[in-house]
């Protein structure tokens, strides 16, 4: 095997890679738990709000 075989492998390698990552990612299965963590950021800033009315305080 030469050096250019072994590149061509890992190209394909990677590629291949590269696609299922790509599935897996757009799958239907893992949307709502990566919706879920696109939401999470604003959890605290609810959390935060509501203390607030709780407290009387304003910002």
């Amino acid at each position: 095997m030469d050096v250019g075989t072994i590149h061509s492998i890992w190209t394909v390698v990677l590629f291949v890679s590269f696609i299922g990552i790509v599935f897996w990612a757009y799958s239907k299965r893992r949307k709502a738990s990566f919706e879920e963590a696109a939401n999470l950021v604003f959890a605290d800033e609810e959390l935060d709000t509501a203390t607030l009315k709780k407290t009387g305080a304003s910002k």
